[in-house]
């Protein structure tokens, strides 16, 4: 499946900004089952200085710098995308849990060195006794590591309730737990911690969903958003991708941007600058499907 997605990202300042420093993860990942063919990016004001690179999850990035009085900034990235149908593992042939768990206690072997990291604590996720406890009870003690997930995934989806008015993007996972209540971005984050507190590695990955409108009604340009889900790494499959917001396993109509610990890792557009005061933020996505 080909897809065109355009993302514009509008922001409105109060008063003038000076100088802005900014880092865009836009540009979709180059990643099994997935292949970028075109990416471009259009800056308003033009930046005085522009770089891209390659962080050190993989994600490509966009660093740009305005040095000129603005009071407006808009970033409008286009892609081209193919996304191939994969095969997805089976879940009942994955190793019980437990032994993976095993795997990645010290001493941690050297094969799985770089996952390891994805058991720890991230800037925005801390593993707590409560969330190993909720996870528990998707992961018996001779559960296959990818059931477990699948049975995670599904049971966040029937009793957590998607909300985009419960939260904002410096909403706390505590405060998610305690309403049940949020968006995707959250429920990546729960099913992440939910892993790593039983010592398992999770990784959240951003990005976007094909959309489709209602039966007989018009697809609505730029009404799509960017969407959020987790993937928990497991031996002889490498990452699993899970969507708790949709009960599904991404697959074609995921189309996946960068990864990394948690949500401060992959926002789409971060930055300082020096005035602006308050500001207006608008975002509009539009995921078409080519073919």
């Amino acid at each position: 499946m080909d897809y065109r997605i355009i993302h514009r990202t509008l922001y409105d300042y109060a008063e003038p900004v000076s100088v802005s420093h900014h880092a865009a993860r836009l540009e979709p990942r180059a990643a099994e089952g997935q292949a970028c063919s075109r990416f471009s990016i259009r800056i308003e004001p033009t930046p005085d200085i522009t770089r891209t690179r390659t962080d050190y999850f993989g994600n490509r990035v966009c660093m740009f710098s305005i040095q000129a009085l603005h009071q407006k900034l808009e970033v409008r990235a286009e892609s081209v995308v193919t996304v191939s149908p994969r095969t997805p593992p089976v879940p009942a042939l994955s190793p019980v849990w437990t032994e993976v768990q095993r795997r990645f206690r010290d001493p941690v072997s050297p094969e799985v060195v770089q996952p390891y990291e994805f058991c720890l604590d991230s800037p925005l996720l801390a593993a707590r006794p409560s969330y190993a406890e909720y996870a528990r009870q998707s992961f018996k003690e001779q559960t296959p590591l990818l059931v477990g997930a699948r049975d995670l995934t599904r049971r966040i989806f029937r009793e957590f309730v998607y909300d985009p008015r419960a939260t904002e993007v410096a909403t706390p996972l505590s405060e998610v737990w305690q309403k049940r209540r949020g968006v995707c971005q959250d429920f990546a984050h729960l099913g992440i911690t939910c892993l790593r507190s039983l010592g398992l590695p999770a990784r959240y990955v951003s990005g976007y969903l094909r959309t489709r409108p209602p039966e007989g009604k018009p697809r609505l340009v730029g009404a799509d958003a960017s969407h959020a889900w987790f993937s928990v790494y497991c031996p002889h499959n490498g990452w699993v991708d899970f969507d708790p917001t949709n009960d599904v396993l991404p697959g074609d109509e995921h189309v996946t941007v960068a990864v990394g610990r948690d949500f401060s890792d992959v926002s789409p557009l971060s930055g300082i600058l020096t005035g602006g005061g308050e500001h207006r933020v608008r975002v509009s996505v539009d995921v078409e499907a080519l073919t």
